[in-house]
């Protein structure tokens, strides 16, 4: 499904089944150098169990057009205009990593338009690394290889994880130099890492949330560690935790231990 946002073309997974406004919503945000693909279990299990999906590729990714968003406070300002293109007044919001942060914002800016918040691999304040800053740059393939290591908690997935002779980290890598290459002009990787550095606003953006939410936390997660999101737990007015076996990239390495934390959080 393409729609126009800002004037520019917006693609959005829909998980297989056209967009009917008498259904409810659920929008998935995927991190840096990802795209709406990471969501593929969970976005196709919505669809087809009564509710709209929006899985877009974030602008300057993939097949969205547009510049890539400096902040979180520009995705989230898509996001919501993105609902707005869709004719959607109300949604559930789903992100992960920097997606969490956008969905975070997103929820603070329009508490009357999101009905449940689900934050998957999140923290804040969401430092990233000199090295991985820096590399992002200069020597992108570097990181990518380096973000795989610290994203991933195993060498090989479980029976679950996507079927027999899934490579996740060949996989991954993969999938982020697809991402880095589908925008010649400007250095996506780079310019999202720091977005994560740079936002401060986590706090305050969790005390303007008016919805319940759910954190999904990585046991296993070296990029965000669950101790990281204790401070948006502390200050969600009606917060819940679900901790699965799986590093950050949890949608592929625990995809149905995933699925079942939102199957339970998102009501039928």
């Amino acid at each position: 499904m393409e729609l126009t946002v800002r004037g520019q073309p917006a693609y959005c997974y829909t998980g297989g089944k056209p967009f009917a406004p008498e259904k409810p919503t659920v929008v998935f945000l995927h991190g840096v150098l990802n795209d709406h693909s990471v969501w593929g279990l969970q976005t196709r299990y919505f669809a087809h169990h009564g509710w709209n999906v929006l899985a877009p590729d974030l602008p300057g990714h993939c097949r969205s057009g547009g510049e890539p968003p400096a902040s979180v406070e520009e995705a989230a300002q898509f996001t919501l205009d993105l609902l707005d293109a869709a004719k959607v007044e109300k949604a559930a919001l789903v992100g992960h990593s920097f997606g969490a942060l956008v969905a975070l914002e997103a929820s603070a800016r329009a508490p009357q338009r999101i009905s449940r918040l689900a934050l998957c691999g999140v923290a804040a304040p969401m430092k990233v690394s000199p090295a991985l800053l820096e590399n992002s740059q200069h020597a992108p393939m570097k990181a990518i290889d380096m973000v795989n290591v610290f994203s991933h908690s195993m060498l090989a997935p479980p029976p679950s994880s996507l079927g027999p002779g899934t490579w996740l980290y060949g996989g991954s890598r993969a999938l982020m130099r697809r991402v880095l290459a589908s925008n010649p002009r400007v250095n996506v990787f780079h310019r999202g890492f720091v977005a994560c550095d740079s936002y401060q606003g986590g706090d305050a953006a969790m005390q303007e949330v008016g919805c319940p939410v759910l954190f999904v936390l990585g046991r296993n997660d070296a990029m965000t560690p669950p101790r990281a999101a204790q401070s948006l737990q502390s200050r969600a007015r009606d917060g819940r935790t679900v901790v699965v076996d799986a590093g950050h990239q949890m949608m592929t390495e625990a995809p149905d231990a995933v699925l079942a934390a939102l199957k339970d959080f998102l009501p039928a």
